[in-house]
């Protein structure tokens, strides 16, 4: 699959939920309205809309929510696409979390052919940890990081980085995550859908944090890429890869190679657009999967150059009005 700017497109990120057992500030309301169960795609579609990626080029699988481990069943299903993985048609099979299930699936995870995992952490501390997700025990991610360190999994840990809140416990992530082996990644403030709250308050300019950074922590520059947002660089204190996910302070679109699907089957080939294609229509037509698989081509064709991320700095508008639990994270 190959866009109209020459770029392939081998990276798929699949929502199997909307649902999540936390209420981020930065990710959505505190009181939101989720799916009818109706409207979310089986796990069996699940699992022949990932088929039709596979077939078009997609050598990378990437689960999301909401947060995945909340769907039930959703171990048959990513058993299920491992074995994609096994015989050698999947080069990667896995996803990101807020860790809160991870104690009970960590072990089945690796099982099942994940080698590794982003979770969700944005402190070290109980109390804010509390704050920050409205409801989220620390221990209990903190228990589930570590059944997936001792399953074997590659642990990366995303953190978005709040203005005023969490932004001088940086120093602090980037410690415990070489102390434990993990990788971790800073991410700013994205401006997707009404969170209840101000964005300017939360947005934290990531050159300013690296610029902090650099003066007690040696940032060595990387060529490494993984195909995504991120910009990496080594912390040669610690040996460990920290990256910086800027969607406001600097666009990260000149080699994106991925496109996401929502739980309802909609396909979004850029996630700071509107632009959307559907995909349960075509998949629910019949067996032949060749309306689908042309609807995806077609998508892939119009995807846009770049995203539009920007906070209204007048009316705190977010850029886009559909919250980032609905779009896949």
């Amino acid at each position: 699959m190959i866009d109209s700017f020459g770029r392939s497109v081998t990276y798929l990120r699949l929502s199997v939920t909307d649902r999540c057992d936390l209420r981020c500030v930065y990710c959505m309301a505190e009181d939101m309205a989720f799916l009818p169960k109706a409207d979310v795609l089986s796990l069996e579609e699940l699992e022949r809309l990932a088929g039709a990626f596979l077939r078009l080029g997609v050598r990378k699988l990437r689960l999301t929510g909401g947060e995945p481990l909340v769907r039930r069943g959703i171990m048959s299903l990513i058993e299920r696409l491992g074995e994609h993985v096994a015989a050698g048609r999947l080069d990667e099979l896995t996803l990101t979390t807020n860790g809160t299930q991870l104690a009970a699936h960590a072990a089945g995870l690796a099982a099942a052919g994940v080698r590794r995992i982003n979770v969700s952490l944005d402190s070290l501390d109980p109390d804010m940890f509390r704050r920050i997700t409205r409801a989220g025990d620390l221990a209990k991610v903190l228990e589930g990081i570590g059944a997936a360190k001792d399953a074997g999994l590659a642990v990366k840990i995303n953190t978005v980085a709040l203005k005023g809140v969490n932004e001088y416990e940086i120093d602090c992530l980037i410690a415990w995550c070489g102390e434990r082996g993990f990788d971790l990644t800073l991410i700013e403030t994205m401006p997707l859908g009404d969170i209840g709250g101000d964005r300017l308050e939360q947005y934290l300019p990531l050159d300013a944090v690296r610029r902090r950074l650099e003066t007690h922590w040696t940032l060595e520059p990387l060529a490494f890429s993984s195909g995504g947002p991120a910009r990496y660089v080594r912390v040669a204190e610690t040996g460990r890869k920290l990256g910086f996910i800027t969607p406001l302070t600097e666009h990260f679109c000149d080699g994106c190679n991925r496109v996401r699907v929502t739980c309802t089957g909609t396909l979004y080939p850029c996630l700071g657009q509107e632009d959307a294609v559907d995909l349960r229509g075509p998949l629910r037509q019949g067996e032949s999967d060749a309306a689908l698989e042309g609807a995806i081509l077609g998508a892939i064709a119009h995807k846009s150059k770049g995203h539009d991320f920007l906070i209204d700095h007048d009316h705190q508008r977010p850029a886009l009005a559909r919250h980032m639990n609905t779009t896949g994270g």
